[in-house]
């Protein structure tokens, strides 16, 4: 199955083996709760998956890559102990808490969550020291004497022999006690993927045209060549910050990403055709409807007339830029949400005040709640962005206020209603203003391969963008329900609505 299908597969295990009676306690047998066992090459998603399944489903997570442990570490260190048995002291041996499961305490201290997964990384490559540790491990969910807490998924992962020479296969005893998934490098699901989590638009359009060049393994004598999908994401990384300090990234730089010759010099010619196509095609004008009219009859031809290779990245172009502003307008969307939930918190606040200067107390105690988040680790990186932001506008307008002497709380709330419509009407010119560019866009492809497999291409190429679904669902664009229809035979536009996110529509506080 594809990494996609293994997290719903690890994630339906986990509703299970955490389902409870009225009573709270769970019903899963603990003895049947099988630890799930991973099979994949390297660089798929693995962990990935465990981090958003951890954080979709509200639950701890302590990853572990075992090859870096011990077997002291593992099942902790020994120590003598005093015991008594029928009347006489004896001296025995028991061992400290292992350094994992004492991960796993520290886990539901720091977080309070009680739930979680334990994820532990490369298990079928342990040394030969730590292997029965490891077997024991996922026999008996236990490191030595000590058990993995209750309400702890254990997850292991691990790679195929043909990848990794330090591979140990397990046993049948081992493997009739584990839920064994075989995972294999799927382009279309990583795709999902890659749109929601902005890598570069070069990579994505390189890989529209050279499928076959997104994950590879190649062994030969004692030389290994290969592609990940993790490396496709690290170097979108790199790319993305040389291009911000105006770096020029050269064919050395993308080796080391994508360790096979052939295909690092490969990209690294398309990275540079990719980069003055932009420029050629004017790309941003292009959307932003501010391209002369007597240039675009000359942006057509040339796409009219340029290679296969020309006329998709032209269409990777295209969904590359929108997906850049559908990304900035989702960021806002969910700011305002945020705002809009944090005022009618303030309103309900504001009843037992008596005047705006309660604001002020309202947003420290704001801010002592974002630094809780943060401290126990209970939000990610941009969901406390987004906090830190809405605490920065209710600044503004406790600032606004001041300024304006206004004290009285009726007339306070409502002259920050005022300024928070003022933040609405900014987000529908933001939403115009994506629909005018998927339009310009759809216009541009047809002009200029009318309904060809570049228009193909570009429809599904937004279709395998969830934030431009949810986008398309909310708002609409004809165009969009018009071909993907008729060229890709998809869902009604009232189907693909309901499908899609709610998003705010908020018009009152």
């Amino acid at each position: 199955m594809n990494i996609k299908e293994a997290k719903t597969e690890v994630k339906n295990a986990l509703l299970a083996y955490h389902r409870k009676d009225e009573n709270g306690r769970y019903q899963y047998p603990l003895v049947r709760q099988r630890p799930l066992l991973l099979i994949g090459p390297p660089g798929i998603g693995k962990t990935a998956i465990m981090e958003q399944i951890a954080r979709e489903c509200g639950v701890g997570l302590v990853a572990y890559t075992i090859t870096h442990h011990t077997r002291q570490s593992a099942i902790g260190l020994p120590k003598i102990v005093t015991r008594t048995y029928e009347g006489t002291d004896l001296s025995v041996t028991e061992y400290t808490l292992s350094e994992i499961i004492a991960s796993v305490y520290d886990c539901m201290e720091k977080t309070g969550k009680k739930e979680g997964i334990l994820f532990i990384d490369e298990i079928n490559c342990v040394s030969e020291t730590l292997a029965p540790t490891m077997l024991q491990f996922l026999q008996n969910k236990t490191f030595g004497s000590h058990k993995v807490p209750k309400g702890w998924m254990i997850v292991a992962a691990g790679n195929p022999p043909e990848y990794n020479k330090s591979v140990r296969e397990f046993d049948i005893v081992t493997l009739d006690r584990v839920r064994k998934i075989e995972i294999t490098a799927d382009l279309s699901v990583w795709m999902e993927y890659a749109w929601s989590h902005d890598i570069h638009g070069a990579i994505l359009s390189y890989l529209n045209i050279r499928q076959e060049h997104f994950y590879v393994i190649e062994q030969k004598a004692d030389e290994v060549s290969f592609v990940t999908a993790r490396g496709w994401e690290d170097l979108s990384e790199i790319l993305k910050s040389y291009e911000a300090l105006e770096i020029q990234p050269t064919e050395n730089l993308i080796v080391q990403y994508l360790q096979k010759e052939e295909i690092a010099g490969d990209f690294a010619v398309y990275y540079q055709l990719y980069r003055k196509y932009g420029t050629d095609y004017g790309i941003a004008q292009l959307l932003n409807g501010t391209l002369s009219e007597d240039v675009y009859p000359d942006k057509v031809s040339m796409a009219k007339n340029g290679s296969f290779e020309e006329k998709f990245t032209v269409a990777g172009l295209l969904l590359d830029a929108l997906n850049s502003s559908v990304t900035a307008f989702e960021e806002e969307e969910s700011r305002i949400t945020l705002l809009h939930q944090s005022l009618q918190h303030y309103k309900k606040y504001l009843e037992s005040q008596t005047d705006m200067q309660s604001l002020r107390t309202y947003m420290e105690d704001c801010k002592k709640r974002l630094k809780v988040k943060q401290d126990m680790e209970l939000c990610t990186q941009k969901e406390l962005d987004n906090e830190a932001h809405v605490i920065r506008q209710l600044e503004q307008y406790d600032l606004t206020l001041r300024r304006e002497h206004i004290l009285d709380k009726t007339d306070g709330f409502e002259r920050i209603k005022s300024l928070f419509q003022e933040r609405l009407q900014q987000r529908k010119n933001g939403i115009t203003k994506v629909r005018s560019q998927l339009e310009r866009a759809f216009s541009f492809v047809l002009d200029c391969f009318g309904e060809e497999q570049e228009m193909i291409l570009f429809v599904s190429g937004l279709t395998r963008n969830q934030k431009m679904t949810g986008f398309i669902g909310a708002h609409g664009c004809d165009s969009y329900f018009l071909y993907s229809q008729k060229l890709l035979h998809l869902t009604p536009e009232e189907e693909l609505k309901d499908a899609c996110k709610t998003l705010l529509s908020a018009s009152e506080i």
